[in-house]
């Protein structure tokens, strides 16, 4: 399992990055349900690089709030590369931030399908404007455990995409 000090490395790390940079960054989350934004904004001083976060849950949501297409959510479904690049767009657009970093996965123990089974999470990062990066992983364990890896793991990327540039 990880740990929080995992978790709050990676995202010193991310705050340092965006603080020198003066540049600003938003989530939009489906399974992680919010808890990339709580550890972000558990380090003190991110208001001041941390706009917000917007978790988009439902097809509605990502549709009405960050503008995924319908077509995209019909024919990819959420968890597909599609719908996440278009999250990040769309957060991006929504909030006025530099970057954001969008996640949409199956969690479990329900939902899964042989084509995306529990454990199936697709991540994107950056902006219109710098390009968006976007991966599919598959972590095993229970829900808990795929929302905490899920979490790092968006936090890594973020990290390194924000090394790049």
């Amino acid at each position: 399992m990880l740990r929080d000090e995992t978790i709050q490395r990676v995202v010193s790390e991310v705050g340092d990055l965006l603080s020198l940079r003066g540049q600003t960054m938003v989530t939009a989350e489906s399974c992680t349900g919010g808890w990339i934004a709580k550890a972000l904004t558990d380090r003190p001083g991110s208001s001041g690089y941390m706009l917000g976060g917007l978790v988009t849950y439902s097809n509605g949501m990502k549709r009405d709030v960050l503008h995924v297409s319908a077509e995209s959510l019909e024919h990819s479904g959420a968890v597909s590369e599609p719908v996440v690049r278009q999250m990040v767009e769309g957060a991006v657009t929504v909030s006025g931030a530099d970057f954001a970093v969008a996640v949409s996965g199956v969690a479990g123990p329900e939902g899964g399908t042989d084509e995306k089974p529990v454990g199936t999470v697709w991540f994107a990062w950056g902006a219109p404007d710098t390009g968006v990066i976007a991966q599919r992983c598959h972590f095993d364990g229970d829900r808990d455990a795929v929302r905490r890896q899920s979490v790092v793991y968006a936090l890594q990327g973020l990290a390194e995409y924000l090394r790049k540039l």
